[in-house]
């Protein structure tokens, strides 16, 4: 009897250690059922390094997810669909760009809030938008001193 009553605590430890670490897996990827959360559009000319689930950030922190990316075949630009919790209002001339976390680090979206009075209304698409650098487009310039960007 007690080694029955045994397994069963440890069967019951294991199964609380597993649901413990899916909701924390869940938590770390940024996977939610979108509640709390509007949605919003913007068109990139590239947006390398950025896949479904990357961060979208405010001043650093985290407040959403890309949700989708489509190329748009009319124009060739990438469209990326992407959450923003419902607690931060946008102003209509906010900005967004694909940053980098670093020489070696990934890459995420940012929001550059703009100055206007008036708010993006959810599912609204920001116009103003830079797309991703290629770290190696810029070291290749600047080694073979290509000035033709400028």
């Amino acid at each position: 009897m007690a080694e029955s009553t045994t397994e069963v605590l440890v069967g019951g430890a294991v199964l609380a250690a597993a649901v413990g670490f899916v909701i924390y897996a869940g938590q770390l990827t940024g996977y939610s059922t979108g509640a709390g959360a509007h949605e919003f559009s913007a068109s990139f000319r590239s947006i390398e390094g950025v896949s479904v689930g990357t961060d979208v950030r405010m001043s650093g922190v985290k407040v959403g997810t890309v949700t989708s990316l489509d190329l748009n075949p009319e124009t060739f630009r990438a469209d990326a669909r992407f959450t923003v919790a419902d607690r931060i209002a946008l102003p209509d001339d906010s900005a967004i760009v694909v940053s980098s976390e670093g020489l070696l680090g990934g890459n995420f979206v940012e929001i550059l809030p703009g100055g206007s009075l008036f708010n993006l209304e959810p599912g609204a698409e920001i116009v103003d938008t830079q797309g991703s650098v290629s770290i190696v487009s810029l070291l290749l310039k600047f080694v073979t001193g290509d000035q033709s960007a400028e």
